[in-house]
């Protein structure tokens, strides 16, 4: 009976409590993408896809976690479009140690880095 008392409880409480980020990557890529005159998820042809494409940049979007994976899909996507590598870092609580550790690298590799909140 227990068992079923708790199956039932977390059933009926809201997805949203186990969501590990308040809105997905492509919620962030649609706003900024748009508000920059960028095309996003351009694809290159490898079938690599960019999140967003802009005159000057190519640009990978990321959650602070995962900055040292958004580094390399920069470089790629810049090298790929002959763009300079851009990264959006997307910022919850607690990620100014992922900031810092992108723009360490960053700053050595010509990556332009920008945040958005969650």
């Amino acid at each position: 009976m227990k068992k079923f008392l708790l199956v039932l409880i977390l059933m009926l409480i809201p997805n949203v409590c186990f969501a590990k980020h308040s809105n997905p990557e492509k919620y962030y890529q649609r706003i900024w993408c748009n508000a920059n005159h960028g095309t996003m998820e351009y694809v290159l042809k490898d079938g690599a896809r960019v999140d967003c494409l802009t005159k000057d940049y190519a640009i990978e979007f990321d959650f602070a976690p995962k900055w040292a994976e958004s580094i390399g899909q920069a470089l790629y996507y810049g090298i790929s479009t002959n763009r300079q590598p851009g990264v959006v870092l997307i910022m919850g609580k607690n990620s100014t140690k992922y900031l810092k550790r992108l723009n360490t690298v960053a700053s050595k590799h010509e990556i332009v880095v920008w945040t958005v909140r969650e």
